[in-house]
């Protein structure tokens, strides 16, 4: 089944809901950034909440940014998603195994330990909107649940799931629920909708069970007045990173450190956090950005 997107409502309007596949693109970050058990499924986790909480912006280019810091064993996570569908993340120490918690799964809240999730949306124009909240377990679904209560008043629910096996990852997605402020009041509504998301087995077991997004939203709100959008959207894996680029970022060091990379190494290497990709910089390269350099100096004497 391939990676997508589809956007429900319910309740006249009051619920909001948001489902996600996302296996071939947590397979691919797995793949890329070499990541271990754990890592795969704290980042395809993480990943998969940014793709849905973007969803819900209006403006093309609008981006979310999910920064996970806590002081266990991973360190940081770092993923960035967009209402395009696009994503890309990583994590500070990939190749972190731990044994599996009292429940059997990936121990994520171990390898994450306790610290903060900060959140900026980007909605392509003025400043972007930064909030920064404590973890409350460090799965990544309740930690980014309690920021959606905490930072944006929004009764939320969200299930997260990642299956990795030896082959790989199988299944990954998510499903995001929100009670939007005309339906907050309706107390029955909200405890039956509570209800019905805390009797959900995971996420994974319903897409290993052949379920498919549509199959998830009629089992949950098929009662509720659903709505499903036809238009579903494809998500990917995908990093806008480029040679133009790091060249760019190298200039930056000013004219004295490229002088010193050219007579000390040669050139220069760089890679990308985000994919992993190596860029190479010849002394011819680095030789150019000094003329460029020099030349916009004299331009502004």
């Amino acid at each position: 089944m391939a990676d997508q997107l589809i956007r429900a409502t319910a309740a006249e309007g009051g619920i909001r809901a948001v489902g996600a596949i996302t296996t071939r693109l947590t397979e691919e970050a797995r793949q890329r950034h070499k990541l271990s058990y754990v890592a795969t499924a704290a980042l395809g986790r993480t990943m998969t909440a940014g793709l849905l909480m973007a969803s819900s912006m209006k403006r093309s280019g609008s981006r979310v940014n999910i920064r996970v810091k806590g002081d266990g064993p991973l360190g940081g996570i770092l993923i960035d998603a967009g209402l395009d569908g696009t994503v890309r993340g990583y994590v500070e120490n990939p190749d972190v195994e731990l044994p599996p918690n009292s429940k059997g799964k990936l121990d994520v809240g171990g390898a994450v330990g306790n610290g903060f999730l900060y959140v900026v949306r980007d909605v392509g124009y003025g400043y972007p909107y930064s909030s920064t909240v404590e973890l409350v377990s460090g799965e990544i679904g309740d930690d980014v649940a309690h920021y959606l209560i905490t930072s944006e008043q929004t009764p939320s629910a969200l299930v997260l799931g990642v299956f990795v096996g030896a082959s790989g990852v199988t299944a990954a997605g998510g499903l995001l629920v929100q009670v939007l402020p005309k339906a907050a009041r309706d107390e029955a509504l909200v405890e039956t909708l509570e209800s019905r998301v805390a009797g959900l087995s995971g996420f994974t077991p319903l897409l290993q069970a052949g379920k498919s997004l549509t199959d998830i939203f009629q089992d949950l709100l098929g009662d509720m007045g659903l709505t499903i959008f036809p238009e579903s959207q494809i998500l990917r894996y995908h990093c806008g990173c480029s040679f133009d680029r790091v060249l760019g970022a190298l200039k930056m060091l000013g004219e004295a450190e490229l002088q010193d990379m050219i007579v000390k190494d040669n050139g220069a290497e760089a890679t990308c956090h985000f994919c992993g990709t190596v860029y190479q910089a010849s002394r011819d390269d680095l030789a150019q950005l000094i003329v460029d350099l020099q030349a916009e100096a004299s331009a502004r004497v």
